[in-house]
């Protein structure tokens, strides 16, 4: 099987920075067409490379995806640069503090509406667009689409001090499960990448305003180290492409051996 994108179109949210970023202009390296997308369209533009927009690899699109219509205008925009959609990646997502007894209401909306319901209804949009395509092209073999949710340690730790994002990664674990199964009749194959610590830029900002955490990090993690947001698109390739054609409804999990020893000791960011 291969692990080529080369042709393939892909939507890949929260592209503006960070692990998004990275999986947007690692799928561009590798041949495929890419809307980057994102709430902040300044950033996304600065990040576009005039070199990729010229040869019309890349399209970008800004809005709040909570809105149904800002959803439905992202797959529009996509069908009208690329005429079609083979690839989504649900990279958006958001991580804030809630105490468990006295929550932040708006943290943990924001954070079920982000992290949950935006890659839902994308999910679902998007599922139907690959369907119609497959069924106008006359394609009755092989995979026809493939859905990656990003996902998170925290989903499966007891840390009421992220009640908020822990209860929404949870949840997209189940709604990777729900969805793979319900959409495998119509060949669309739904996975998810959960991780632990990535040097994304909220990491970044975390590691300097606390200067123990970075060793309550390594400490937690058997390999070592952190990882490289690289790191996490090369997975993602791996999930889009046609070399994990027999693979749905998993969990693969990039965390350096962290959930193989006590969840208790280890951070989850």
């Amino acid at each position: 099987m291969s692990f080529s994108l080369t042709g393939k179109t892909a939507i890949i949210t929260g592209s503006a920075a960070g692990i998004g970023l990275s999986v947007a202009r690692h799928f561009l390296a590798k041949g495929a067409n890419v809307m980057f997308a994102d709430v902040n369209e300044s950033l996304l533009e600065s990040e576009c490379c005039e070199e990729a927009k010229a040869e019309g690899a890349l399209r970008y699109f800004g809005g709040d995806l909570r809105e149904k219509l800002t959803i439905a205008n992202l797959l529009s925009a996509t069908i009208d640069a690329f005429d079609r959609v083979d690839i989504l990646v649900n990279a958006a997502r958001k991580m804030a503090p809630s105490d468990a007894l006295n929550p932040d209401e708006d943290a943990v909306e924001l954070m079920w509406q982000q992290n949950l319901l935006t890659s839902l209804r994308l999910s679902q949009l998007t599922a139907k667009r690959m369907i119609l395509q497959a069924e106008k092209a006359g394609n009755t073999e092989g995979a026809i689409g493939s859905i990656i949710n990003f996902s998170s340690i925290a989903a499966r730790r007891t840390q009421p001090e992220l009640l908020g994002y822990s209860i929404s990664c949870a949840a997209v674990e189940q709604m990777t499960r729900s969805l793979a199964v319900a959409l495998a009749p119509d060949r669309i194959r739904v996975n998810a990448v959960s991780f632990g610590s990535v040097l994304s830029d909220s990491l970044q900002v975390a590691l300097k305003e606390n200067s123990d955490y970075r060793e309550q990090i390594l400490k937690a993690t058997p390999l070592g180290r952190i990882a490289a947001a690289d790191e996490i698109s090369e997975t993602v390739q791996y999930l889009a492409s046609d070399a994990s054609a027999f693979m749905t409804g998993q969990i693969v999990t990039l965390d350096g051996g962290r959930g193989l020893i006590d969840a208790a000791s280890a951070p989850a960011h």
